[in-house]
């Protein structure tokens, strides 16, 4: 079965840090571009950030730059996205999907539709 299975995600204060992963199973994640995008109740999809399948670009957007980071682990076909200095508008479910088309990270933020695989989604919950 070929899916992405994100973890991590829980319950933390203002300030605070997650990890979460981006897990696959029955593909190999080295061939495909991944972005992590979040959505809050009532609102629109948001890009959080991309890597490209070298590991040796990477993308953000503007609200989380300087405070998230992307990485990915070949040995673990797992990404990574570090959250640290969270703050309340953090808040949302966070999902991880996976893009063969491209190796960088060009139009991440905006051709949703070519991504070939998509997680169920992990919930971040930033509150005191």
């Amino acid at each position: 079965q070929l899916q992405l299975v994100e973890s991590g995600g829980d319950l933390v204060q203002p300030g605070g840090s997650l990890r979460l992963s981006c897990a696959a199973s029955g593909f190999l994640l080295d061939y495909y571009t991944i972005g992590w995008f979040r959505q809050a109740p009532g609102k629109e999809r948001e890009g959080v950030s991309c890597i490209s399948t070298s590991g040796d670009r990477t993308k953000y957007g503007d609200s989380v730059k300087g405070r998230f980071t992307i990485s990915r682990d070949s040995a673990k076909n797992t990404v990574y996205l570090q959250m640290n200095n969270l703050k309340s508008e953090d808040t949302a479910v966070y999902y991880c999907a996976a893009r063969a088309r491209y190796s960088s990270c060009v139009d991440w933020n905006v051709r949703l539709h070519i991504y070939d695989y998509w997680g169920q989604g992990t919930q971040v919950t930033v509150s005191s």
